[in-house]
């Protein structure tokens, strides 16, 4: 059952006219909103009671003990457990930004933390799933029912790029589960890895596991299965809306409200060139209609939660489905595929406001910059198409929604741990949150204190011990025992099995993604060539040298750089440094204890987690890099890439040291209040949380 249509249908055509309909009934309200804000009244917040509100996005739910018996996969059986493990291999989740397996011990940890602190309401701001696989949301549906029995907990969750991948369910699978010998082991759906679109033909592999159970799940099916966790109205809330919706809060009623949440009505057209409907121009071809699974919804007096869903599927008659992927466009593409959501955020926003609500916002995607303003920096060092740079929301995005009326959105989608707090020049601000990951480093989740007056609190939670994460270390080490027999260059390091609890494990993961992934993919060749061959005194020396060398003299003879390192000019550049450390109260010699790659992996460390990652990181190796960076700050080299070697370091260092000590020295926001009427923010102690 489908409920996104061609152009053609009759049923478009009223989707349409029922858009237009709506789109005038919202202008009228705006223009009388605009009279009330005219008038000069004022509205008092409403008496709201401290609620506390865990926000977990990124969870990328694997139900590891899914049952895969009747489609002729036995899984593995575990000894801890007694059950059989149905996983991914190491080696696959140690090549992607997500953990794929042990977040599922982290996930029932966060529940257990938040259950233990009194806290009810529960928001997944996308990607709870592992790509919306059948089995996989069942699992997610079974431990969030389990939660609400025993706990009395109430889930909120909006939609990720993982969740769905594509608007219509579609063929899927994956070739990196792992088998019973240790090797992989591939399950797809019918019509995709090999297996026959007939479920009476056999695959020719006879390796391969056929199931309908890893298929991934569109807009219908993912919404219906996971109906009671925000996507539909019940009777424990106070109020719901979506952006079709043609009641308000005056006179609601949860009938009115359930007939209006039908996916029939919660459509809007979208074309291969921008939004459709009412904001359709001339000359736009492929329009469709998608689900939005944006709502708005009261738990409790006086809040209010708005889920934005800023998942962007644009046509394209090219693709299996007929939609790209959501990827990282984010609110780039929603402010222009989706001016409608846009249009209802900002009504909200005013209703908010004249009813004394207090009004959060979540999504997945972010809505400001979230490299502590070194995205530039990172451009200039790795690319501007590196480092997830291309989901950077434009700079004038924040300003746009902002003068929608919000003010604090929580995100994810970027597995890191960062605040963004702007003010404009018109008196608008937006507080941006992207809370960490509990599937990637560091693994911690934001806590968010509502009280009175339009204060908001905000904690993270740091997972550093979570029970069981060692279970499936047994599969592993068959896994690696097999590697290393075929092929022993491409095994992964045995030493994540050594880990002494979770955030161990989850630094061991940054540090295999990072000599896997990141390094050979994100950086460039002669950059990586050079860090990888010296160590932090040889680095630091170079950062002096004055030589005629040039970058292409040096790729063409690498053995020139261990000339180089005997020269009299090395010598020269040693003794000058040594004495700028010895003012500076560092010792040179120490900074032979670290090399190139622990300087790319500190990057990633400080990049994704900030003030997190400190305690993975010696204050003496921190104060090193700030010295570094000081020295470099200070060199008189012009920094053009003239194509000498002196030119290149000198760029291209002074821009890597400089942002690990911005990245080092940022001030934290792991802990802080804001006011969300006047957007002042005030830095809090880690030991100070208050709670309701």
């Amino acid at each position: 059952m489908a409920f996104i249509f061609s152009d053609a249908t009759k049923r478009n055509k009223a989707m349409v006219l029922s858009q237009l309909r709506l789109l005038t009934k919202r202008l009228v309200a705006a223009a009388l909103a605009a009279v009330f804000w005219a008038t000069g009244v004022t509205v008092q917040a409403a008496d709201i009671q401290p609620v506390q509100i865990a926000f977990l996005p990124d969870v990328h739910f694997h139900d590891i003990y899914a049952d895969f018996r009747t489609d002729g996969f036995s899984g593995l059986a575990n000894r801890k457990s007694g059950q059989q493990a149905a996983i991914r291999t190491m080696a696959a989740q140690l090549k992607s930004t997500r953990l794929f397996n042990e977040n599922y011990f982290a996930f029932l940890a966060a529940l257990d933390d938040i259950a233990a602190k009194g806290v009810k309401l529960v928001v997944l701001p996308g990607d709870f799933s592992d790509d919306s696989q059948p089995v996989h949301v069942r699992g997610l549906k079974q431990v969030l029912q389990r939660y609400s029995q025993q706990y009395g907990m109430q889930f909120l969750l909006t939609l990720g790029n993982h969740d769905p991948v594509r608007p219509l369910s579609h063929a899927a699978g994956k070739a990196d589960y792992l088998g019973v010998d240790g090797k992989p082991q591939p399950i797809y759906s019918a019509g995709a890895g090999g297996c026959p679109d007939k479920a009476t033909a056999s695959p020719e592999d006879r390796r391969l596991v056929c199931s309908e159970q890893v298929k991934e799940a569109g807009y219908v099916e993912l919404m219906t299965e996971l109906s009671g966790f925000g996507f539909y109205p019940t009777v424990d809330y106070l109020y719901w809306e979506t952006p079709f919706s043609d009641y308000s809060a005056n006179g609601y009623e949860l009938a009115t409200a359930q007939a209006q949440a039908d996916l029939q009505q919660r459509q809007y057209q979208i074309c291969r060139q921008g939004g459709g409907g009412a904001y359709r121009q001339a000359g736009y071809t492929e329009c469709r209609q998608v689900v939005d699974a944006s709502y708005l919804v009261e738990p409790i007096p006086g809040l209010w939660l708005l889920a934005i869903d800023a998942n962007v599927y644009i046509p394209d008659e090219a693709e299996p489905t007929g939609f790209k992927g959501s990827g990282n466009a984010g609110y780039n593409a929603v402010l222009k595929y989706k001016p409608h959501v846009i249009a209802w955020v900002e009504q909200v926003a005013r209703r908010a406001q004249q009813q004394g609500k207090t009004l959060l916002t979540f999504s997945h995607f972010p809505m400001l910059e979230f490299y502590q303003g070194q995205s530039d920096h990172i451009a200039g060092l790795l690319g501007k198409n590196s480092a997830q740079l291309g989901r950077k929301p434009d700079d004038d995005v924040g300003h746009t929604l902002a003068k929608a009326g919000i003010r604090l959105h929580v995100g994810g989608h970027m597995h890191l741990n960062n605040t963004n707090l702007a003010h404009y020049s018109d008196g608008r601000y937006l507080l941006n949150i992207q809370s960490p990951s509990i599937a990637a480093y560091v693994p911690a989740y934001k806590l968010l204190t509502v009280l009175p007056d339009y204060d908001v609190e905000v904690d993270t939670i740091v997972l550093n011990e979570v029970p069981r994460f060692d279970e499936l270390f047994e599969h592993y080490r068959l896994e690696h025992q097999q590697l290393r027999q075929t092929d022993a260059d491409a095994a992964w390091n045995s030493g994540i099995l050594q880990s002494a609890n979770y955030r161990e494990f989850a630094n061991w993961h940054l540090r295999e993604l990072t000599r896997q992934r990141f390094l050979p993919s994100e950086w460039p060749e002669e950059l990586r060539t050079l860090l990888l061959a010296l160590n932090g005194e040889q680095m630091a020396i170079l950062t002096q040298l004055q030589t005629d060398m040039t970058l292409a003299q040096l790729q063409q003879s690498p053995e020139q750089l261990e000339q180089l390192m005997q020269s009299p000019q090395w010598q020269t550049a040693g003794q000058k440094l040594q004495q700028d450390a010895a003012k500076a109260g560092v010792v040179l010699n120490t900074f032979a204890g670290w090399h190139g790659f622990d300087v790319a992996l500190d990057f990633y460390r400080l990049r994704n987690a900030g003030s997190l990652a400190l305690t993975d990181i010696s204050a003496e190796r921190l104060a090193q890099y700030r010295f570094l960076a000081a020295q470099l700050a200070r060199q008189a080299t012009d920094r053009q890439n003239s194509g000498s070697l002196t030119a290149y370091v000198s760029k291209q260092f002074g821009l890597l040291f400089d942002m690990l000590a911005v990245f080092s020295k940022g001030v934290s926001y792991d802990h802080f209040r804001i006011n969300l009427h006047t957007g002042e923010l005030t830095p809090l102690p880690p030991d100070s949380a208050e709670k309701p």
